[in-house]
């Protein structure tokens, strides 16, 4: 039973720890070396991409806005540029189209990089094709200057706040109905266990007498 416990345990906290890095943005500083917009037919993957504009099909097939990038380090870096609208994550994003002609306007080459800031959700699989979201792009001057990621601190301190008045909750809700609950019904056990043995011992004295 407590094998069964922990595998629920580990199983809850894997679900809400991939939730959350999915959802929860994060901040890269990058070098934007080209913008595209590309033709995509969706299969099974169409659940990490935006929802399909209304009269088209789930698996339909409709343009997609991409941002290419390099890390200072020079490794690739793809991101996709939709409009989250009223869905979920709950970002409100609705200017894909502006953010796309400022990342074309932020292109540069290795000569003369122009770093940039890209506030992001997602993951990135080359395996199935999904790609993060790009949420705002920001022009930087130093490629170190990835900047705090507010939003997920404040996430996370939420959650640990919301954790700590919970176990709280269970610990004074133990204390105040489940303890003298068991108490109770303890004290009740042994009072039953001891008119038991009081009855047999009564009926020991009248059979056999006493000892």
């Amino acid at each position: 039973m407590r094998w069964v416990k922990a595998v629920i345990v580990v199983l809850l906290v894997l679900s809400l720890g991939s939730l959350l890095h999915y959802t929860l943005p994060r901040q890269e500083v990058v070098r934007i070396v080209g913008v595209e917009t590309r033709l995509e037919t969706f299969g099974f993957n169409r659940f990490f991409f935006a929802s399909a504009p209304p009269g088209m099909g789930a698996s339909a097939t409709r343009d997609v806005r991409y941002i290419e990038s390099l890390r200072p380090d020079r490794r690739e870096r793809v991101f996709r540029n939709e409009d989250t609208g009223w869905g979920w994550p709950p970002f409100f994003k609705m200017n894909s189209a502006d953010m796309q002609a400022r990342a074309r306007d932020l292109v540069s080459t290795a000569e003369e990089p122009r770093w940039v800031r890209l506030r992001y959700y997602g993951i990135r699989s080359q395996l199935f094709s999904i790609y993060p979201n790009v949420l705002s792009v920001t022009q930087v001057q130093d490629p170190d200057d990835v900047g705090l990621p507010w939003v997920r601190i404040t996430a996370f301190a939420a959650l640990a706040g919301l954790a700590l008045w919970v176990w709280l909750r269970l610990r004074r809700f133990r204390q105040e109905r489940l303890d003298p609950l068991v108490a109770e019904v303890v004290g009740r056990k042994r009072a039953a266990r001891g008119r038991v043995a009081a009855f047999f011992d009564r009926l020991h004295e009248r059979l056999f007498g006493r000892k």
